[in-house]
């Protein structure tokens, strides 16, 4: 939540609900490398808080995902679940939906140590707000979001890289509340 906060101040919880780590079975299903080596996929939820402006609390269950290609290139994907997926959400009062109806953001490598980045976003806020209201928000957040991530980029932020790659490895090697295709509820 800290590290989304510093680009997105509305959020007040986004959290990995249902991690799917039998990623062979996911590049199964996708056609063996047809769309790139699934490398993480799972079940996301995103609360915001009510915004200054009069929007009141959102929140959105996501299907997302990360594709590796063979030329090094990297899709970090989502798309928001149907009403019929309701159950997968945390208990709680349920607030307005917000759908990202798709995002994508493609990572294509330009040289040893650099890519080009193209992030795409179809997001309707849900409830009765006028596009021309909320444009301006995800705008400033987008903005906001690549100038967080720029000085990680121009800086060696390898440590927390290696960090969070070895964090993963570990929690991916354990079967302790582990979930699968085969077990989300």
């Amino acid at each position: 939540v800290d590290k989304r906060q510093m680009w997105d101040p509305q959020i007040e919880s986004v959290c990995e609900l249902y991690p799917i780590f039998d990623l062979d079975a996911a590049n199964i299903a996708m056609g063996f490398g047809k769309f790139g080596d699934c490398k993480k996929l799972g079940v996301g939820y995103t609360k915001t808080k009510a915004h200054p402006i009069g929007i009141s609390p959102r929140e959105q269950l996501t299907l997302c995902g990360i594709q590796e290609m063979h030329d090094g290139s990297a899709l970090i994907w989502g798309t928001e679940l149907e009403e019929w997926h309701n159950h997968l959400m945390p208990a709680g009062e349920r607030q307005t939906r917000a759908r990202s109806h798709l995002f994508s953001i493609a990572l294509v490598p330009t040289g040893e140590d650099s890519f080009d980045a193209e992030y795409s976003l179809q997001l309707d806020f849900g409830g009765n707000l006028p596009h021309w209201m909320t444009a301006p928000l995800v705008l400033d957040s987008v903005k906001s979001m690549f100038g967080v991530a720029q000085p990680f980029f121009e800086t060696d932020g390898s440590e927390e890289v290696q960090k969070r790659i070895m964090e993963e490895k570990i929690q991916g090697e354990k079967f302790v509340d582990r979930n699968s295709i085969l077990f989300t509820p």
